[in-house]
């Protein structure tokens, strides 16, 4: 890829960014439902409609509803017609690659933000960010999607607007117009994320919220009956950690209180802001303590299992979250190079990652819950929803950046065809052990023959592969007859 470098006022900071352009964005393929193994009930479906974002109206491309009610709903409490809504966290990645990162302290950090501030770099190095990774690749797996959020009515949000335009996802603005007399006009900006790439590949994030004690969008103090209704006719609401940069504890909760009245189903994934969490204000800690007792389902790393439990074992750790969870169904771990453990309160399933060449790693999390959420929504077995989230996140890694660089649904099955398991028996016997006497335990390998061993259940690689690959290429197919009919009318 070539860089370019741009020029800025005289450096503070030895570390002097090049841009990083984005990948061309593949053509949107819009995609019909999965056949098979789907929940075998029926639903009623409405027209997608324009949503506003303050004063901003974009139309929302009609197609074809694309999946089919789940067994793992809360309760028939609402006709679902959207699959995933992400809430908060809309934002514009700059990505830049820098020959060295910031330094950690607070003060040289904003300074160094405002440095690059002062001299924003064309559009072309602009990306789509924080919940919007989710989303798009939710969609090019095939899932209706919507974003709840606020952006700013400038070029910043009008680009994210594009974008999500063009990815057919659709966005229902979060404002309230009273309260612009009483706050600086930046707390309506979109927000900007300052992603910075060292030559090593490791990331370092800057934006405004993180220099101010308020969320960056305090102002904002309810929902709209125009969000309420998205929740309620949407499968899933994602939220993560990084909501509370922008949006106060109270509306996250209520945003999530209502989900769980209306029948949608709440995914959280705490991301790194879980530890500050815990030791955060007082209205952060219940924020917390109420997302990990009402989510549907958790996402978390094996480190971040461990900072909110104490535990250091990734399966005990899931199974106390379980425990301590009102509505929790499932617990995933993400155990990065490794591979990934979903656990139920009856089971434990393990799913080794793929090897691939890693170019980069933003965007990979956002990905593999994609993944998840899609196997949620479709009830497929567990082995194979963590199978096929490993693929999204790893043929995420295989390219560069987020937003409009997740992986494809093409690239998707292009790694599935070829797979290459990362096996570590050593790792995983020594971690599986302990649990083969009290719980089912589901394991994916590459060569061993299916079959079980006491409570110990092998799958082979090949076996979940030769069921999802055909599904997943069914709907490569017919998505691209949708798209090229929707390109003759």
């Amino acid at each position: 890829m070539h860089h370019q470098s741009i020029a800025l006022k005289p450096p503070q900071f030895p570390f002097l960014p090049h841009l990083h352009p984005p990948n061309p964005i593949p053509s949107r393929l819009l995609f019909p439902p999965v056949s098979s193994p789907l929940h075998p009930s029926t639903t009623t479906y409405s027209p997608r409609s324009a949503f506003s974002c303050r004063g901003i109206h974009i139309p929302i491309p009609s197609h074809l509803p694309r999946s089919l009610p789940s067994s793992n709903a809360t309760k028939p409490a609402a006709v679902k017609t959207v699959d995933v809504a992400t809430l908060g966290n809309l934002c514009v990645d700059i990505v830049l690659n820098v020959p060295k990162l910031p330094p950690p302290s607070a003060d040289a950090r904003k300074a160094f933000m405002e440095q690059l501030s002062s001299s924003p770099p064309d559009k072309q190095y602009w990306e789509a960010g924080g919940n919007c990774n989710m989303a798009i690749a939710a969609a090019r797996l095939g899932l209706d999607c919507l974003t709840i959020g606020h952006v700013g009515n400038e070029i910043y949000g009008k680009f994210l607007l594009d974008v999500l335009h063009d990815e057919g996802i659709g966005v229902v603005g979060m404002s309230e117009e009273t309260d612009v007399v009483n706050s600086p006009i930046a707390s309506y900006e979109t927000l900007l994320c300052w992603v910075l790439v060292d030559p090593l590949q490791k990331h370092g994030f800057c934006s405004r919220a993180d220099f101010s004690k308020e969320p960056a969008f305090s102002w904002m103090s309810t929902l709209s009956e125009e969000v309420k209704r998205a929740i309620k006719r949407s499968r899933i609401l994602f939220c993560n950690g990084y909501d509370f940069d922008e949006l106060s504890p109270g509306v996250i909760i209520s945003a999530v209180e209502y989900a769980a009245e209306v029948g949608t189903s709440v995914f959280f994934d705490p991301g790194p802001r879980g530890k500050s969490l815990l030791r955060g204000s007082v209205e952060e800690q219940n924020a917390l303590r109420q997302f990990l007792s009402m989510s549907d389902v958790l996402l978390l790393t094996a480190d971040e299992a461990e900072s909110l439990t104490g535990i250091a074992n990734p399966i005990l750790a899931g199974q106390d979250l379980l425990r301590k969870g009102v509505r929790t169904k499932w617990v995933v771990v993400k155990m990065g190079p490794k591979g990934s453990i979903l656990i139920t309160t009856s089971s434990i399933t393990c799913a080794p990652s793929f090897k691939v060449k890693v170019m980069d790693t933003v965007g990979c999390g956002d990905s593999f819950v994609a993944a998840i959420a899609f196997g949620f929504i479709h009830n497929i077995p567990l082995v194979t929803t963590l199978v096929f989230a490993n693929a999204v996140g790893a043929a995420t890694a295989m390219g560069c950046g987020a937003g409009r660089n997740v992986a494809t649904l093409k690239q998707v099955v292009e790694l599935m065809e070829a797979p290459d398991l990362n096996e570590d028996d050593e790792f995983w016997n020594e971690l599986l052990d302990e649990h083969l006497d009290s719980q089912e335990v589901t394991f994916l390998s590459k060569m061993v023959l299916n079959g079980s061993n006491g409570r110990m259940k092998r799958v082979t690689l090949q076996k979940v592969v030769s069921e999802l690959l055909p599904e997943l290429k069914s709907i490569q197919l017919e998505g691209t007859v949708i798209l090229m009919d929707c390109n003759r009318n």
